[in-house]
């Protein structure tokens, strides 16, 4: 895309290649600034983007918290591409890190890329206030951290492997893998926020998927990391890849394009809310719980009128899973369900889903299926995989209700047969 403007770079010398860069792409206008004038250049342009084009404009202490002061909450968002020195890390939190030596026109691709969720950002913002502006009520969203709910593909079985895991597991969820065809395949199945490649592996296998992501469009923007490993950036087209030989440098570094990945999903998820007017829950995808029962109870009464077939089943989860992994297997369950079924997460632990003109013999064979990916792919606290959710189906009788029908796959009637 075109860039916005104005953006802001800071550098204590002059940067004639980068300001050009990005200038050939739309930027306009361009503010140079010193560290020591970047504070002052911030506040009066109101920047869509900061650009930190030297090692010391990123590790300037007294500007990352400057920045942490500013521009952390707000709206819409303003990214901050930092270029910083090897295993260096910025004092601002959500600096998208890149290496001090790269070329003006990967600087300029990344810049493109995350403006792209600025935009979005700002359409939200619009859908929103027009929302307001109307009396209609807005999709719950959540306010928490991003990572909260973003998970991380981690691809290692090296030296490094302990302190990625450890470091990505405090702040993400992880799906480990142990192969790169395993990588490859979760890549395929899941829409994860960010993959990590540690040591361990072949150079060539490496080269080979990195070479693969960059050519498909689905991964675009995907944040990839790979410990000490050097690449042809000409190559790659990947403006989100991370370099590092340190592990804990390499997940500060790419954290911050999770959050940024993450956040872009839920606004997505959130956009989706707005133009199906407030049906989809924005933190699951599926539909929010008053729109699946008012839709089967209309599915009934059509059912009613013309004797067709209804089945609904509820998905259990046992064990204490957490928001994330609970979260984790609703999205799961929106990608798989069928064009004509609907689902929700139910206020407990479970997940509701109807299936429309469906007989329960088919039905179970359908529910079989879903459990089965989510039994090889769904997150679990701990990183760990998660079992098998119990299975209660029903399927809709004559003389049912909603009420009755519901009734019958809930945990207590369930337990009572």
């Amino acid at each position: 895309m075109s860039l916005q403007g104005p953006v802001v770079v800071v550098a204590e010398e002059p940067s004639p290649d980068l300001i050009a860069a990005i200038s050939e792409t739309g930027a306009f206008p361009v503010i140079e600034a010193s560290c020591a004038q970047a504070s002052a250049a911030i506040a009066a342009a109101d920047p869509c983007a900061i650009i930190l084009a030297d090692a010391r404009a990123s590790s300037d202490q007294h500007l990352g918290e400057s920045l942490t002061r500013s521009m952390t909450r707000r709206t819409p968002i303003v990214p901050v591409v930092a270029c910083a020195a090897a295993n260096d890390i910025p004092p601002y939190r959500e600096a998208l890190a890149m290496p001090i030596d790269a070329e003006p026109s990967a600087i300029a691709t990344r810049l493109s890329s995350v403006l792209r969720v600025r935009a979005l950002h700002a359409s939200v913002l619009r859908r929103a206030e027009a929302a307001r502006s109307a009396g209609q009520p807005l999709p719950s969203t959540s306010a928490s951290d991003p990572l909260e709910e973003a998970t991380v593909i981690l691809a290692g079985r090296g030296r490094t492997h302990p302190s990625l895991s450890i470091a990505l597991g405090e702040q993400t969820g992880v799906i480990g893998v142990l192969a790169i065809e395993a990588a490859a395949r979760y890549l395929k199945a899941r829409d994860p926020d960010g993959l990590v490649i540690g040591d361990g592996f072949d150079p060539h296998n490496v080269d080979a998927l990195l070479t693969v992501i960059s050519e498909d469009s689905r991964f675009r923007d995907l944040p990839v990391g790979v410990i000490g490993h050097p690449f042809d950036d000409d190559l790659r087209r990947l403006p989100h890849l991370v370099v590092a030989s340190d592990p804990l440098c390499l997940v500060s570094r790419i954290l911050p394009l999770v959050r940024l990945h993450a956040f872009e999903a839920r606004l997505r998820r959130t956009l989706d809310a707005f133009v199906k007017d407030g049906v989809i829950d924005p933190a699951t995808g599926l539909m929010n719980e008053p729109a699946f029962l008012a839709e089967l109870e209309r599915v009934i009464r059509d059912a009613s009128r013309r004797s067709g077939g209804l089945s609904v089943a509820r998905l259990s989860f046992e064990g204490d899973l957490d928001a994330r992994a609970m979260n984790d297997a609703a999205r799961l369950v929106s990608k798989l369900v069928r064009g004509a079924d609907f689902a929700c997460r139910d206020h407990g632990a479970s997940i509701l889903i109807a299936f429309v003109d469906t007989a329960p013999r088919q039905a179970r064979t359908v529910a079989k299926r879903l459990v089965a990916v989510l039994r090889n792919t769904m997150l679990q606290a701990g990183g760990r995989r998660a079992i098998a959710p119990e299975v209660a189906l029903t399927a809709w009788r004559s003389s049912d209700t909603l009420e009755s029908l519901l009734a019958r796959i809930t945990p207590s009637a369930v337990a009572a047969e």
